[in-house]
């Protein structure tokens, strides 16, 4: 397998396709997103990597500071743009309450019951899929982001949020009030 990962080290999905640098996402007060976990720019522990690569699949614990007032859904994303695909590949998309300010570690889990979180799908199935980049690939960063939305996701792609792909979920979504991201990476060797 790092044979594969060493033939594909060139190719990567980029920082441009993060929901982050989507147009329609773009915009809003920035505010702080961190985890008791890992810090920004940091190696991401591996008990939240997946379990193939050795983890335990466990999402890991986020806080945040208030959303702006006028929020009435957050918007969270997880995304890896260092995967060779066309675009970052998505780890996790979740709507949560406005007057959340954190998540426990594993709060992010497809069969979670944590008020206020409603887990969609991600790249494949649903909830956190944790990092299991290529080995030989290099390391990955994994963006986790935090939309402050005026609007609720009510449906996209003609869908409900809980079966619409995460593609129509970011298209779905609208001028943030503010957004907040922190960035962790991991690597097989």
């Amino acid at each position: 397998m790092a044979v594969l990962g060493t033939l594909l080290r060139n190719r990567h999905a980029g920082e441009h396709g993060l929901a982050w640098n989507l147009p329609n996402l773009a915009g809003g007060t920035v505010f702080e997103l961190t985890s008791p976990d890992f810090g920004h720019e940091k190696p991401l522990p591996p008990v939240h990597a997946a379990k193939r690569a050795g983890g335990a699949d466990l999402s890991p614990a986020l806080a945040w500071s208030q959303a702006p007032g006028r929020a009435s859904q957050l918007l969270l994303v997880v995304e890896d743009p260092d995967a060779p695909t066309s675009r970052p590949f998505v780890h996790c998309v979740a709507l949560l309450e406005p007057a959340l300010t954190g998540l426990p570690q594993d709060a992010l889990g497809a069969s979670t019951t944590v008020p206020g979180v409603r887990v969609l799908r991600s790249g494949m199935g649903r909830g956190y899929l944790g990092p299991a980049p290529i080995k030989g690939h290099g390391p990955h960063r994994y963006a986790f982001q935090l939309f402050a939305l005026a609007e609720p996701i009510t449906s996209a792609g003609r869908r409900l949020p809980e079966v619409a792909k995460p593609r129509d979920i970011l298209a779905a979504a609208a001028n943030p009030l503010g957004r907040g991201r922190i960035d962790c990476f991991y690597e097989r060797t």
